[in-house]
Order: C-alpha cells, then structure tokens, then sequence
C-alpha cells in the first residue's frame, strides 16, 4: 500500500502533482527509484504530444555570478502569461541562467543535454520536461546569452 509520506517525498523530489505521483507509486510498486522513472518517462511523453502547441508568453532571468566577472540571461518561454508568471516558473529560469553561468554552452542543443549544475543525475532537458509535465504547458529555452569580462 502506498503512504502519504511516499507521495509527499516523491513529491517534494519532482514538483509533480500528488495524483501523478500516486500512479506512479502504484505503477512501479511504492518503488521510489522507479517512481522517478516512471514520472521521467511521462515527462518525455507528455513533451513529445506539446510539440506543435504554440508559445505565447514567457519570462527573461539573469544570473551574475558572485565575482561580477561572468553572468548569463535567459529567455524562457511557454504557452501562456499563468504559467510564465508563476514563480515557480521564474525560478527555473533563474537556475538555469545559473547553469549557462557556470558551463558555458556552446548551442542551445548542448544546454539541453548537460548535466544540471545543483543536481547532475538531472539534465537541462529533463528539467524542462518536468516543468512541461507539471504546468501542463510546452516550455522551451528561447536565446541565452552569456557575458564574461573581457571574454570574446
């Protein structure tokens, strides 16, 4: 039988909504490793089905580092000004010009397939499929840009 703790703690972990995260509780057997999977592999999904859904609203973050030599902006965009105005929204994107900050990608195909700096079994891809599955919405990287002091 599946706890509310279980649910809670999968919860907590992924931002995901509790019913998703009860399924995936009961799909995998209150297996929590697989839970993640599960919930992984229905953010894929669910991203593949919002492909040619169109993009209507987003937000612009910045990050400087605490050197003031290097910083990064970035544009993330969604369906709609609900979902590009919640905070949690604008917190993924602040983590992730963090991110562009500290690894500099050289395209945005690369940014999507590195590691997340703050958790590196995560990466920049599976952060976005999580937020597409948990706001219900497409959410893409727009344009980055990084600066760094006398860098060209």
């Amino acid at each position: 039988m599946i706890t509310t703790e279980q649910i809670k703690e999968l919860r907590d972990k992924t931002g995901i909504s509790v019913m998703q995260c009860k399924k995936a509780l009961d799909e995998s057997g209150g297996d929590m490793f697989k839970a993640l999977e599960v919930l992984k592999l229905k953010s894929r999904e669910m991203a593949a089905k919002r492909a040619d859904r169109v993009i209507g609203a987003g937000t612009i973050s910045s990050y400087v580092h605490a050197s003031a030599t290097v910083g990064a902006m970035v544009e993330l965009v969604a369906e709609s000004d609900f979902v590009s105005g919640n905070d949690e929204f604008r917190a993924l994107a602040r983590d992730i010009a963090m991110h562009i900050t500290a690894s500099n990608p050289e395209s945005p195909e690369a940014l999507l397939e590195q590691p997340f700096i703050k958790n590196p079994d995560m990466t920049i891809r599976a952060m976005i499929d999580g937020a597409m599955q948990k706001f219900g919405e497409k959410i893409e990287i727009s344009r980055f840009a990084r600066f760094g002091v006398l860098e060209k």
